[in-house]
């Protein structure tokens, strides 16, 4: 009997929770993937054991019609891959139809960044007085000191944190642990959080580095959410997220001379490639790097 698509998809989820260790997150996007493929040719009753390559076409060029954007076409194209090939690995289909699908040209796209005056202006528009003041300025200065993805920053655990040695040990995707150095700054920051986070009427998870009111752990939303409105009060009209700071940190270290392999290390990035779109970035600094050494400048 052919793998149904229920089956498949929830098959595939297993694997790439307990094989690939990828985050919720990931897995969800993922699945959402298949689960295109899944409406498209439930219809014409195909079952993915019998998807040709020119099915696969004729998928992409309908999802193609009402999604115009590359971004979206490539991000799709990525999870129907890896779905291919986990129906390969485990034997359900002899040859993957995905092999020869081409993604859309996707141009570079450089990310939002902001000033270090930026960053204070966002640091200065915290109300202090009110409880959760203290909380979001350590946040904030944490996101930027360590270059943190937003998922590092609330699973953040107080046991992470080695003031001692200027380091917070960080898990990453896929599980991958490393080491990352934390700012003075960042760690009195801290700190000050520290003592009226343990001044919270309940502390439902102990170790977790930055609770809301109920003693709970933060949610992604929530750290978008604190971000969003303090961008608002300090003026800025860029379109601003928690990884905004961590495009800052990054482009930060390069502009002042960091070394290309340590921001990788630091930003967790599996490919040098994805840490060098940093150095694309500011075109002043580029101008004035041209100004200053090029002999027809």
């Amino acid at each position: 009997m052919s793998l149904s698509w229920q089956r498949a998809i929830k098959d595939f989820r297993t694997y790439l929770r307990l094989e690939k260790s990828l985050s919720e997150n990931s897995i969800e996007a993922y699945s959402n993937d298949v689960l295109k493929l899944e409406s498209y040719f439930a219809s014409q009753d195909i079952m993915p054991a019998s998807v040709s390559y020119q099915d696969l076409k004729d998928f992409l060029l309908w999802f193609a019609d009402s999604n115009e954007n590359a971004r979206t076409q490539s991000r799709v194209i990525s999870g129907i891959r890896a779905f291919f090939r986990f129906l390969l690995i485990e034997g359900e289909i002899n040859e993957n139809p995905a092999t020869l699908i081409e993604s859309p040209r996707i141009g570079l796209k450089l990310p939002e960044i902001l000033s270090v005056e930026e960053i204070d202006r966002i640091i200065a528009a915290i109300d202090l007085s009110k409880p959760e003041g203290h909380r979001n300025k350590a946040i904030i200065e944490t996101l930027y000191s360590c270059g943190l993805r937003v998922s590092e920053l609330v699973n953040l655990r107080i046991t992470d944190i080695h003031p001692g040695e200027g380091f917070v040990k960080i898990t990453g995707k896929g599980n991958k642990q490393r080491l990352v150095p934390i700012g003075n700054k960042a760690l009195k920051e801290i700190e000050n959080y520290k003592h009226i986070r343990n001044r919270l009427p309940v502390i439902i998870d102990q170790n977790i580095v930055f609770l809301n009111r109920r003693g709970k752990r933060l949610t992604r939303a929530m750290i978008f959410t604190i971000i969003k409105d303090l961008t608002a009060k300090a003026g800025i009209r860029k379109t601003i997220s928690p990884h905004t700071f961590r495009h800052s940190f990054a482009t930060h270290l390069i502009e002042g001379g960091a070394d290309l392999r340590a921001v990788q290390e630091m930003l967790g990035h599996e490919s040098i490639l994805t840490t060098e779109i940093y150095t694309h970035i500011d075109r002043s600094f580029l101008r004035d790097t041209l100004l200053m050494f090029h002999p027809r400048a």
